[in-house]
């Protein structure tokens, strides 16, 4: 017989004739199912990429890398500690920042808001977000003007150019007993940095007014570090502490928000064993098409027997028959799978037009859009696995062709 004639017989079952429709019905189905699964997986673990990584970038614009603060909460002789991270070549840019607790006030609506104090041209240093440090550049120092988040803005209806009553815990004694201390400040701007938590909660003054109002005097509640590796935040931020000696308080962002990260990567596994299964259901599905091939194909089966083929050729036939279905099934699934996640906001967008309701309410997800990240990586791992199940499918059915007796064949047709 022909050499390689497994390959060619493989092929020609795979694509079997107008009286064999049902097996080919069923062929398409597994590979629809696998390439649906392959593409699934893609766009979920690319979603998940993306929304670890615009969620790392957005907090650590606002968050800092890395923080050194006094034990009870204030920072007094911060310009020594500051030079000390200056000097670590480990350390790109510091500022000094004061924050405290606030309540706004305009008319009936109030809103409360933790309160930061900065000074706009060291605070441009440590924040990469664009928003953030056009609106730096808005704040002034004694002239008590504030920049809020645009969510906190729309809640107190408020615009630039308007007044806003800020209310903080301090009292003040007065002839009708202690009342809690209050300013008002001009809204010079507002900010959008695409996170809730943000948006709605922060607000900007600048360092000394905030100093004048919480009675720092010459303090600060630390100073923000930005690191040149952000993975290595812990240490250089130790190192720091140790070389400006004293007892201070150190945080990083891995120490602040390091559940968040972990319970975004556990949700990753999580979901990728999950639609795992959905792969796997169509992988399994090649059994059954392989069964009834093999059921249809008993008088080829014995034919070829007779001129000589052995057991071993008639199983890689019929392995080979499901993987090509698993192959096919796959590479459609990756190349739908990548252009899906490429264009996966657009898609989301109109589902929301033609839904008419937000499915990413930036209050319970944190962003308003669905960034996607293709890491090629990902991607050979589901290919990978789901190849994988599909060749493991065929080794029953293929097994079974493979101990089909001519003779037995022979007597049914």
């Amino acid at each position: 017989m022909t050499r390689f004639y497994e390959g060619q017989v493989a092929w020609r079952y795979t694509r079997s004739g107008a009286n064999e429709s049902f097996i080919t019905f069923i062929s398409n189905v597994s590979i629809a199912g696998i390439a649906l699964g392959v593409a699934v997986l893609i766009v979920v673990m690319s979603v998940m990429n993306g929304f670890e990584a615009e969620l790392r970038e957005r907090i650590l614009s606002i968050a800092s890398h890395a923080t050194i603060s006094g034990s009870e909460g204030r920072l007094p002789q911060w310009e020594s500690v500051r030079a000390v991270a200056d000097d670590n070549e480990n350390v790109a840019d510091t500022a000094p920042f004061i924050d405290g607790q606030g309540i706004f006030v305009n008319g009936k609506k109030l809103s409360g808001a933790l309160v930061r104090g900065i000074l706009p041209e060291e605070e441009a240093k440590v924040s990469t977000l664009p928003p953030l440090q056009k609106v730096n550049a808005l704040l002034k120092s004694r002239d008590y003007s504030v920049v809020l988040g645009a969510s906190m803005a729309a809640a107190l209806a408020v615009e630039v150019g308007d007044e806003v009553l800020l209310v903080i815990s301090d009292t003040n004694v007065t002839p009708v007993g202690l009342m809690p201390r209050r300013r008002m400040f001009t809204v010079v701007g507002t900010f959008e940095i695409g996170m809730h938590e943000f948006d709605r909660n922060l607000a900007y003054v600048h360092m000394e007014d905030a100093a004048r109002l919480y009675r720092y005097r010459d303090e600060v509640s630390g100073i923000r570090l930005r690191v040149t590796d952000l993975f290595e935040a812990p240490q250089v931020v130790r190192q720091v502490a140790e070389d400006a000696g004293g007892l201070l308080y150190i945080n990083n962002w891995t120490a602040t928000h390091a559940n968040f990260f972990k319970a975004i990567k556990l949700t990753k596994s999580v979901l990728f064993f999950i639609l795992l299964l959905v792969v796997a259901v169509a992988a399994f599905n090649i059994i059954s098409t392989l069964v009834m091939v093999v059921k249809e194909k008993q008088g080829d089966i014995a034919i070829m027997r007779t001129l000589g083929a052995k057991p071993s050729s008639i199983l890689v036939i019929f392995v080979s028959q499901g993987t090509l279905i698993g192959l096919i099934g796959t590479i459609i699934g990756v190349l739908l799978g990548i252009v899906l996640a490429v264009n996966v906001e657009r898609v989301v967008h109109w589902l929301e037009r033609v839904l008419g309701f937000e499915l990413l309410p930036p209050s319970v997800y944190f962003i308003n859009d669905l960034p996607a990240r293709v890491l090629p990586e990902d991607v050979l791992l589901v290919a990978g696995m789901a190849f994988l199940l599909a060749v493991l499918s065929t080794i029953y059915p293929a097994l079974r062709g493979a101990r089909t007796q001519p003779a037995e064949a022979l007597r049914h047709e």
